[in-house]
This record gives structure tokens, C-alpha cells and sequence, in this order.
């Protein structure tokens, strides 16, 4: 050991390593236990040595540079009383540094804002979700300013408006109180009360995720959405009833094949024979197609055992089989677009609604014709599971999902039956062997 010297700012500053050694170490006669480390390159800083449990420990206090000789020695006698308690400096330090690092991590995690635990729920959730309910998800949360482009209905500014949910997104999640989820339903309720219902559920499925996180536990009420005061504001959803009747079909076909565009014409016609959803039918590809054994794979909204969007294989039915025979085949996408600039059908509810003007009947949207399909079924007598399975719907009984594996030919049989049905109370003149035998497969 170096010998001891009485450490002063002045003889601080002359302590130099010895040429040719890595460091050299200095100690102070007067405080037990402080010692200056010196390196090669002149860097100094006080040190503490010690004796415990059999053991030495040594411990840095600091730069020369930022502490005193009187602050080096205070700490060095403070260190040296821990020991002869038997306590470690070292073990007293790390739990001051874990402390303080929890006390940092708790403010960090009290200050998340819905912003950003929306976008951890957004990654941790979009696997299981279908397309659509990813972009209902987008469009919530767009800050809007954006300009306007075709369809800008009168009264609406040239830049479109922010997503409902956005004005939610700069809050702490603490704040997203009972009271504030009504205060933004209220304000919501005035652009719309079902657009605001559907955000209110987007938000709701947020909470209860957020419930169930253990980070977030304690900052966030996951039962802000669940006061009366708030349910009571929140439009009801009610089954809609809007289907074509038996005797609306002439005029429904007389005017959709009518349409000037013939993708949306026969677009309209097919949603109505297979009692397809909307998005599912216009994200029919030719390669889903087969015209050799007359069936049509769909992409299908309900959930695999995966977890992920499976697909169901529903018969080609012959009128609708010659419908999408005469189509162009631009792209991929049966229903092509060439102004589209996804390449396929976009828009299909105005013209089918322009078509319904014409002829005076109500005002249908795209899922009011699958409505229709399942509703015109019941003509036919056909059972409810072969409806059902044809349109994509999830097996509600035990026995439709255990004991029923019907094959596409027999789904043929009641699907053909159906569309026979349709076309023969619209008035359509339709021979299916004749046009069987005229369609080009290739």
C-alpha cells in the first residue's frame, strides 16, 4: 500500500502514476478508507477501501473534478460508519438505484396517454382482426385536414373530418374517465349517432383490453364506458328489416341490368344469388373462380380454427356463372375497376341505389341484399343450415357443428334451386343448360 498522505486541493493535484503502471493509488492519513485512484492518462478519482465480511470492497465516490477533498472525506466517513454496521454500501446504493428507477418507471407509465397504449393495442390485436374492422380502427383515429376528393356531400368542408376517436388520443389514459367518455359521446352524437356508436364500441373493446394489462393497472378505468350515464347516450343497434320482397324482384333486375356499368351491374346481381358480404364478394379473384366444376371460393369474414380469416367454397351457380363469364378480365379481381385505384370495385352503393330511384323501390345498401338472399330463401323451403352455410354465418347449434358436413354438391342442389326461384318471380329468362353449353371456360 502507497503511503499516506493528508489530502489537500494542492497535493491533490500533484499526485501523478508512476511511469510504466496502469494506475497508482493514494490514501488519505486522515479518513480511513479514502484513497485517490490515478491513471496513466491523469484521470483522478476518489476511492473507497474496506474491510467486510471477510471480504474487501472497494467503492468509486467520484470525480476529482466534481467532488471536494471535504466532500470526498464526509462520504468516506459515512461509507465507513455502513460498514462498521455491517451493512454493504454497494447493496444500500443498488437499492437506491432500483427506487429510483421504479419511481421513474411508475411516472413513465402514469403519463401514457390513450395515444399511445392505442397503438400497443392496435399491434398486439390486428392478427385477429379482418380488414375492415382494421380500417374502422384507422379511421377512428385519423386527424383529419385532409382535402376532400370525389363524393363531398353538400355541406361538408373541403378537408375531411377527424376520426371520432381522435380527439381521445393526447389524454393520459388516467384521465379517460366515466365523465369524459360521456362529454366525447355527447360532442360525437352531434356527427352522427351510429358513426358515434360504432366508435363508442371500438373504445369499449380498447378499455377492456387496457383492463386486462397488467402495466396498465391502477392508471386506467376500464369501466368508463359501463356508467349509465354513458350507455344511456349511445344508440341503440337495432336488427334492420330492409329486404326486397317477392314481388319488388322484376323491377330490381329490370333496373340493375340496366346499370351502364357492367361489372357493378353483374356485381349487384351476384350479391343478390349468393347472399354474399359486400367486401367479400368484390375481393373475388378469377384464380377463386372455377367454371369446370361450377364452384366459387370466398374469402370469408368468420374465424378459422387459427384464428385467422378462413375461406368457404359455395357452388357457381349458373346465372351467376354466366354473369361472370362476360366480364373483362383486366386484373386479378373479378369485379375489375380500371379508375379504381385498388383495381377492383369500390363503390357499388351508388348505383345500386341510383338503380332503385329509377324504378321507385326503397333504398338498399349492399348488405341489404344478403339480407334479402337469406329472406328469399325461405320461399324455397330450404333448411336454415344450408342458407347459413352458403352465406358465411358461424354454426350456432351443436349439431350444425359437430354433425353436418354437407358436401358442395348437395349445397348445389338448394343453392340452384334458389337462384331458379329468383329469377323465375323477377321475370328473367334464363336457360341454364343452354348457357352452360355456350360459356367459355378459358
Amino acid at each position: 500500500m502507497s503511503k499516506k498522505e493528508n489530502f489537500r486541493a494542492g497535493r491533490i493535484v500533484a499526485f501523478r502514476c508512476e511511469p510504466g503502471k496502469q494506475q497508482a493509488i493514494f490514501w488519505d492519513a486522515k479518513t480511513p478508507g479514502l484513497g485517490l485512484r490515478v491513471t496513466a492518462s491523469g484521470a483522478k478519482s476518489y476511492i473507497f477501501e474496506a474491510w467486510l465480511h471477510s471480504k474487501t470492497i472497494r467503492i468509486t465516490i467520484g470525480d476529482v473534478r466534481t467532488w471536494t477533498v471535504g466532500q470526498a472525506q464526509a462520504e468516506a466517513t459515512k461509507l465507513r460508519a455502513m460498514c462498521d454496521q455491517g451493512t454493504d454500501p454497494r447493496e444500500v446504493k443498488a437499492e437506491q438505484r432500483a427506487r429510483a428507477e421504479a419511481l421513474k418507471a411508475e411516472r413513465k407509465r402514469k403519463s401514457v396517454t390513450v395515444g399511445e397504449a392505442w397503438a400497443e393495442y392496435v399491434a398486439a390485436r390486428q392478427h385477429v382482426w379482418g380488414e375492415a374492422h382494421a380500417q374502422d380502427h384507422a379511421i377512428a383515429t385519423k386527424a383529419g385536414g385532409e382535402p376532400r376528393g370525389r363524393g363531398r356531400r353538400e355541406g361538408q368542408g373541403p378537408v375531411t373530418y377527424p376520426g371520432l376517436i381522435y380527439p381521445l388520443l393526447p389524454l393520459r389514459l388516467s384521465e379517460l374517465t366515466a365523465s369524459r367518455v360521456q362529454e366525447w359521446l355527447t360532442a360525437a352524437n352531434l356527427r352522427g349517432k351510429t358513426a358515434a356508436a360504432k366508435s363508442f364500441r371500438l373504445l369499449r373493446a380498447f378499455l377492456n383490453w387496457c383492463g386486462d394489462r397488467d402495466e396498465y393497472q391502477g392508471i386506467i378505468n376500464a369501466n368508463a364506458h359501463s356508467r349509465r350515464e354513458v350507455r344511456d347516450i349511445v344508440q341503440k343497434v337495432r336488427a334492420k328489416k330492409l329486404v326486397l320482397q317477392r314481388e319488388q324482384l322484376p323491377l330490381f333486375f329490370e333496373s340493375v341490368r340496366k346499370i351502364t356499368n357492367p361489372t357493378a351491374a353483374a356485381y349487384l346481381q351476384a350479391l343478390l344469388l349468393t347472399g354474399a358480404r359486400r367486401e367479400e364478394l368484390a375481393g373475388v379473384r378469377w384464380e377463386d373462380v372455377d367454371f369446370q366444376w361450377n364452384s366459387l371460393t370466398i374469402r370469408d369474414k368468420t374465424e378459422s380454427k387459427g384464428g385467422e380469416a378462413g375461406a368457404r367454397t359455395i357452388p357457381l351457380t349458373p346465372y351467376v356463372a354466366s354473369l361472370l363469364a362476360t366480364l373483362p378480365r383486366r386484373n386479378e379481381w373479378v369485379f375489375s375497376s380500371p379508375l379504381a385505384a385498388s383495381g377492383r370495385l369500390a363503390d357499388p352503393l351508388t348505383p345500386l341505389q341510383a338503380a332503385m330511384r329509377v324504378v321507385g323501390l326503397p333504398n338498399l345498401s349492399p348488405h341489404d341484399l344478403r339480407r334479402s338472399f337469406g329472406s328469399l330463401a325461405e320461399w324455397c323451403e330450404v333448411p336454415s343450415g344450408v342458407v347459413a352455410q352458403i352465406m358465411g354465418h358461424k354454426p350456432s347449434a351443436t349439431a350444425e357443428k359437430h354433425y353436418r358436413v354437407r358436401p358442395l354438391d348437395l349445397l348445389r342442389m338448394w343453392h340452384t334451386k334458389i337462384e331458379a326461384w329468383i329469377l323465375t318471380q323477377a321475370g328473367v329468362t334464363f336457360d341454364a343448360e343452354q348457357a352452360g353449353k355456350l360459356r367459355a371456360v378459358k
